[in-house]
């Protein structure tokens, strides 16, 4: 391919993390982009990664790898308290922007990191994939094409299944037990799964809410110290969608016995439900099963077009890399439907106001 994306990525360490689980293999699985440079917040860990890449930009300094101009499009993707740093310099560097979501330890710096993109003219993306799970479009499209009949309702039960939410915590996650840092329950895995939710079935417009930091306190493993646990770990809110249907959610921190997330769609004339043993939907392959009158429910099979990532890109890859295919085109041919920074905000507005509802105790319009 003689024009590829030049890809620097900020936290770009090949030995753990997010950009080494998703994105890095989601990047190379596909012609259209190019990894030219990765930085850390060490040298030594900046230069194993590039050699594991076989490139030869190393830094420990995000600025040097933004004013290269073998870097067209910068990926941010380091824990949640340093996205606005980051974003921002990327966007005053005036490169295309990828962000991991959150795009803010709040909605406030989202806000900000949004309206700053939007002045500068910069193309963005945030870290939103799971819309691009083959179940949950194969989902959108039988829903609009009246599979079920008229939307009634749609219900999800998920798990944060990772020590993290149980309050264990190791130690590149300390942060995430301070509610304000805005590595949570309700952000992170409840989030993602209403990011689906609101592709597939329209936006949700109003919610009550009942969130509880049930275990209040965690145990930190480097010195197994016990620590306050501000963020909550039991999340649940029921409101309604834009078309007036009811919606309500409830999500456990810690590990469950039995499914791990159900998402259940029903209709007048029938019912759709998802399923995954995994607790984050938005990287997991979902089960799709559905039926309509008196027939019994039975899995769907979904049609090979509604994947878009090669079959190289597989695990947490998948869906990373199907959203990657997306944004290429978006970039070449003037299309915008990746989801960017605006949209961001308005998942963020969404957490807002699940979270004023509970401090409230009245029912929010988002």
């Amino acid at each position: 391919m003689a024009n590829r994306w030049g890809v620097g990525i900020i936290g770009g360490s090949t030995e753990r993390g997010w950009a080494s689980a998703a994105h890095i293999p989601a990047l190379r699985s596909l012609p259209e982009y190019e990894i030219r440079a990765v930085s850390t917040r060490r040298r030594a860990s900046a230069e194993r990664s590039a050699r594991a890449l076989g490139i030869t930009l190393a830094f420990d300094d995000h600025r040097e790898l933004l004013a290269r101009p073998e870097v067209d499009i910068a990926l941010v993707s380091v824990n949640v308290t340093q996205h606005r740093e980051l974003a921002l310099a990327a966007i005053e560097a005036g490169k295309t922007v990828v962000c991991e979501w959150p795009l803010g330890k709040n909605l406030a710096e989202a806000e900000e990191i949004a309206g700053r993109a939007k002045k500068r003219g910069v193309k963005t993306l945030i870290g939103l994939q799971g819309r691009f799970a083959p179940a949950v479009r194969y989902l959108r499209d039988l829903v609009a094409d009246g599979y079920i009949g008229r939307l009634l309702g749609t219900r999800i039960a998920g798990a944060g299944p990772d020590t993290l939410w149980a309050g264990v915590l190791d130690l590149p996650y300390e942060f995430s037990a301070d509610i304000d840092n805005g590595n949570t329950l309700l952000s992170i895995p409840a989030a993602h799964a209403l990011e689906q939710l609101s592709f597939a079935l329209g936006d949700i417009v109003s919610v009550s809410s009942t969130l509880i930091a049930r275990r209040g306190q965690a145990v930190r493993l480097r010195d197994q110290a016990i620590v306050p646990m501000t963020a909550h770990d039991q999340v649940a809110f029921s409101g309604t969608l834009e078309g007036g249907a009811l919606v309500s959610v409830h999500y456990h921190g810690g590990p469950v016995k039995g499914p791990v997330f159900v998402w259940e769609v029903r209709g007048t004339e029938g019912e759709i439900v998802l399923s995954t043993e995994h607790g984050y939907p938005n990287i997991s392959e979902l089960e799709i099963q559905g039926g309509r009158g008196d027939e019994p429910s039975k899995e769907l099979s979904i049609p090979a077009e509604y994947r878009l990532a090669p079959p190289e890109a597989n695990g947490a890859a998948t869906n990373v890399a199907s959203m990657y295919v997306q944004f290429a085109r978006d970039l070449a041919e003037g299309t915008e439907l990746t989801p960017d920074f605006d949209l961001a905000v308005r998942r963020h507005r969404l957490i807002d106001a699940i979270e004023r509802a509970n401090a409230t105790g009245v029912r929010q319009t988002v």
